[in-house]
Formats: structure tokens, C-alpha cells, sequence
């Protein structure tokens, strides 16, 4: 298998420019393909994430010092 300097060097430098930039959109087009390609991901898989960070806080009290917090603001 050939490297990509191996490529460049042996099919890509010859070209003339235009081909050369018709290279580019086609690689870029073909990569822009396949990002769109991946799997879609679920908020749900969030659910539990950093739930260690909340254990032994009261809910209701979290919310009412943060309120407390605002309406002491200037």
C-alpha cells in the first residue's frame, strides 16, 4: 500500500491546478459523505451521567439558594 506522500508525489503533483482543486472538492464532498454517515446519538444516553455529584443534596433547598442568590444580586 502506498502512503500518501507516495500518491502525492507520483499522481497528484502533476496535475494541473484545476485538476488538482477538482481532486480536492471530490475528497472533501466524499469525506462531508460519510461524517454525515455516523450514528446518531440519544440525549437519553446522558441519563445518570454525574448523578455521584448530586447525592446527600436536597433538591428543593439547591433551588431555593440559588433563587435566595438572585434576588440578592445587584
Amino acid at each position: 500500500m502506498q502512503t500518501a506522500e507516495e500518491i502525492y508525489q507520483q499522481y497528484i503533483k502533476p496535475l494541473p491546478n484545476n485538476e488538482k482543486l477538482r481532486l480536492i472538492a471530490k475528497v472533501s464532498s466524499d469525506l462531508a459523505e460519510n461524517e454525515t454517515e455516523k450514528p446518531k446519538r440519544s440525549l437519553l444516553e446522558l441519563e445518570g451521567l454525574g448523578k455521584e455529584i448530586w447525592e446527600g443534596i436536597d433538591a428543593q433547598e439547591y433551588v431555593n439558594e440559588l433563587r435566595n442568590e438572585w434576588e440578592h444580586r445587584p
